[in-house]
């Protein structure tokens, strides 16, 4: 991939186009960190924070970075016309093959946010091949329901879109206190996305089914997701009772499951530095960082063979001789797997 592609680019898929930005270059022959918002956000409303937060530099500087943002949602976009079929959430994964391609990646380790979660995972399904690791915030792994779509059609008819879209993004309190940060996102949401595009996306993402993966020995033919994974989830929020399920999902040797105190509805933009020390050591379990830095341990660079067994799974977690904070609540569950004894399921809990 030439150094040429840093910056804006439109792809045509077998499904329509996409809007694609590229930051920074291929280092040697590690994946592209390919990222998918949700519902009502775009790539810069979604991650900025995220991406923006210092602590990232030593992550960015070691991929290239790719944003998609899905049809119709990034700012500035044009109206979609009058009668377009918007594409089934099928078909939204489908398109990403495309984009990894176009850009000469060889697989990605995706970071995706609600909608944008779900859409990674059925890609990582999919083409397994392509996908290294996933970070799913959000991720509800059930289709709506027929009382649950019908709500959604009601709501849509008395609120305004962006009314209708927060409840999703934010937890019951953050609404309630009417935040800066809800107050802020109403606003953005309303002037900066296309609202007849969005709705389109809003009512696709309201029809989706169920995500077909269940843990390997619970179903015959069971199906899950092959890498690792780290599912995020901030405490009280929208998502948290579809996280906890899609958890259960997985195989509990390469999942890790965090959930993060005091993160509302949306921790990468709440919490970002805590998102990527999690990060970080993901990374560092799958082997592509050497070790992660800390600023605030005096001892410097934790080496990562003091890091925890996780690397040994390719997982990541930070309840190893390497967190930060010792007084934080953390929790290792064992699991009923049928995997057998010493299968575990890293579950942590993160408070500020």
């Amino acid at each position: 991939m030439p150094e040429c592609w840093d910056g804006e680019h439109d792809v045509e898929t077998p499904y329509g186009m996409l809007h694609v930005v590229i930051r920074g270059a291929p280092k040697g022959n590690k994946p592209a960190i390919l990222t998918y918002h949700d519902v009502g956000l775009n790539h810069k409303l979604c991650f900025n924070s995220f991406f923006n937060n210092e602590d990232m530099q030593e992550i960015t500087k070691h991929f290239v970075v790719c944003h998609v943002d899905a049809p119709g949602q990034q700012i500035g976009a044009s109206q979609l016309p009058q009668g377009y079929q918007y594409p089934t959430m099928d078909q939204l994964a489908g398109m990403l093959p495309t984009v990894v391609q176009h850009f000469g990646f060889k697989s990605i380790v995706g970071i995706g946010v609600g909608a944008g979660a779900y859409i990674l995972a059925k890609f990582a399904l999919i083409f397994p091949d392509l996908v290294e690791g996933l970070v799913l915030l959000n991720i509800d792994p059930n289709g709506k329901g027929w009382i649950d779509w019908a709500a959604t059609k009601l709501s849509g008819l008395t609120s305004a879109l962006p009314d209708t879209v927060l409840p999703h993004l934010f937890s019951q309190e953050e609404l309630m206190n009417n935040t800066e940060l809800v107050q802020s996102y109403r606003q953005q949401i309303n002037n900066t996305v296309n609202q007849f595009n969005l709705q389109l996306f809003w009512n696709m993402y309201n029809s989706r089914r169920d995500l077909e993966m269940n843990r390997s020995g619970t179903v015959i033919n069971a199906k899950t997701l092959k890498c690792p994974a780290m599912l995020v989830v901030g405490d009280n929020a929208p998502a948290e009772e579809g996280v906890v399920e899609c958890n259960s999902k997985l195989d509990p040797t390469n999942t890790t499951f965090l959930k993060m105190a005091d993160s509302g509805g949306l921790p990468q933009l709440t919490q970002p530095g805590k998102l990527t020390e999690a990060f970080k050591y993901f990374l560092q379990g799958m082997g592509y960082i050497a070790y992660v830095k800390d600023r605030r341990l005096s001892e410097g660079p934790v080496p990562s063979a003091s890091m925890t067994r996780l690397a040994r799974s390719r997982t990541a977690s930070l309840t190893s001789a390497g967190s930060i904070d010792g007084s934080r609540s953390r929790a290792c569950t064992h699991s009923d797997s049928p995997e057998g004894v010493g299968t575990i399921t890293h579950t942590m809990e993160v408070s500020c």
